[in-house]
């Protein structure tokens, strides 16, 4: 299943993509999609409706991020080799963490305002890992039982507030709109292996990012495995995966957002993302 929110910021309504890549309501079947929903039960029950009795929503309809309720949004940073090297940062021998605040979340194609006294606003193109399961220090060998789907992320970053003064990454990853999801969540039936799906990025029709899951330095069930060891992680969690090399960061000379580029961005069997970028509304 591909599931989904459309409907305006705050009033998203659940629904899923049919066979067409026709929008279609679950109203009445489902309050949301949510982690109840995505629990293994609650997955069980949405498989078994007929998707052609449910009601066909206008396209165009504004889609949200596709989980409502995020409790947290736990990233894996420098988590391919060649965007490591092109952040002038060491291969990771362990999975490298950080929290993106949940106030960050938008849909898919909303516009990315960069905040106030941005100066190097830069993309990321990620895999996202959806759970379904209550994980809490599980075994790799189990870990893919706990994971719901997958989503597509932008990571967006500001990296002068990330990596200079006091070097906080929540910080330059945390403003509002700086993580678009979605469309929407493919279930593990949809994404059989996700260690090898293609990802890619482009700003104004350039491209940037090219890349493959299967070069990840951890996998998923690798990431799931350590992160319960540190944290509880709850349906509903997302975990973006980290980004393959091509960010603003990495160019020679970097080159990053301004007001008025559009990102472009998708993951295979994911969708696609489309962006605009604003300035923040002071200096407009």
């Amino acid at each position: 299943m591909k599931l989904v929110r459309y409907g305006s910021p705050g009033s998203e309504k659940p629904g899923l993509i049919d066979f067409s890549g026709k929008i279609r309501s679950l109203e009445g079947h489902v309050d949301d999609i949510d982690g109840q929903a995505l629990s293994p039960s609650g997955l069980g029950k949405l498989s078994e409706i007929d998707y052609k009795s449910l009601p066909l929503i206008p396209s165009g309809t504004r889609l949200g991020c596709p989980v409502a309720n995020v409790g947290k949004l736990l990233c894996v940073g420098l988590n391919y080799t060649d965007h490591a090297l092109e952040s002038g940062q060491p291969i990771p021998e362990e999975p490298v963490l950080f929290m993106k605040s949940t106030t960050a979340i938008c849909g898919p194609e909303d516009d990315v305002i960069m905040p106030k006294d941005s100066v190097k606003t830069d993309w990321e193109v990620e895999l996202g890992i959806v759970i379904g399961t209550r994980a809490s220090y599980v075994d790799k060998e189990s870990a893919l039982d706990h994971v719901a789907g997958y989503c597509l992320v932008n990571d967006v970053s500001e990296r002068a507030f990330q990596l200079e003064g006091t070097g906080q990454w929540v910080k330059g990853k945390s403003a509002d709109t700086f993580a678009p999801i979605g469309p929407w969540v493919a279930t593990k039936d949809e994404i059989t292996n996700p260690s090898d799906l293609d990802l890619w990025l482009e700003v104004n029709n350039h491209p940037y990012q090219k890349g493959n899951t299967r070069t990840m330095i951890f996998d998923i069930a690798t990431i799931v495995s350590y992160i319960s060891r540190h944290t509880t992680l709850m349906p509903g969690d997302i975990i973006p995966t980290g980004t393959p090399p091509g960010v603003g960061l990495g160019q020679k000379p970097p080159v990053y957002l301004k007001a008025g580029d559009v990102m472009r961005l998708g993951v295979e069997g994911l969708g696609v993302q489309r962006q605009r970028v604003l300035a923040w509304p002071g200096d407009r």
